[in-house]
């Protein structure tokens, strides 16, 4: 089992390495019948904070499969409602794994890559907000440098970067949920699936 896992989201191949990734280690889950639950964190008011919900935002229609996906630019979770949004999830689902999807700042050569760790996110870490850790694995999305005044870091970052991540994190999750349905279901993928968001 590999514990982290990273790829420049500006390789053609990146959405592929993500589908494998999280099919290799989200196997037994499968097996076991357990909910997945995509939590898209972040804000449509800041341009760098942005990317879990335009991941939501591309995967909205894709809650099948026993995979669920949180989080869009309609309804964004972030740091006044996800304490709420958590306790719902575990209210509705049980023993639901957990995937949490944020932005995240780093240094200058990570800029555009993603990174994906069997360990909780830390939401809200750049703004030095208290939030809970969310989720059993993390992907971020490095979409500028961290230093002093994060905040402003996150409203002047480029929508080119922020998109370039979202495009691959979510084509990798769509591959995977569509790679998910090999096994036994009752309904069609033509019934499920369509590139429009793509």
């Amino acid at each position: 089992m590999c514990q982290s896992f990273s790829v420049n989201s500006s390789s053609l191949a990146s959405c592929t390495k993500i589908k494998d990734y999280l099919l290799a280690e989200l196997q037994p889950i499968l097996y076991e019948d357990r909910p997945i639950i995509f939590i898209c964190i972040g804000s449509d008011r800041s341009t760098g904070d942005s990317l879990g919900p335009l991941v939501g935002h591309k995967l909205k229609h894709f809650s099948k499969n026993n995979i669920y996906i949180f989080g869009t630019l309609e309804n964004p979770i972030h740091a006044k409602n996800i304490v709420s949004k958590l306790n719902e999830i575990n209210f509705n689902f049980i023993n639901p794994y957990i995937i949490a999807i944020d932005s995240c700042l780093g240094s200058i050569n990570n800029i555009g890559k993603v990174f994906i760790q069997k360990k909780p996110l830390l939401p809200g870490l750049a703004l030095n907000k208290n939030l809970p850790a969310v989720g059993d694995m993390s992907i971020t999305g490095i979409v500028n440098v961290s230093g002093g005044f994060d905040f402003l870091v996150l409203q002047n970052t480029r929508l080119y970067t922020v998109m370039n991540l979202a495009d691959s994190i979510s084509r990798g999750i769509y591959y995977f949920i569509l790679k998910s349905l090999d096994r036994p279901r009752t309904t069609s993928t033509s019934e499920i699936f369509n590139f429009s968001n793509f």
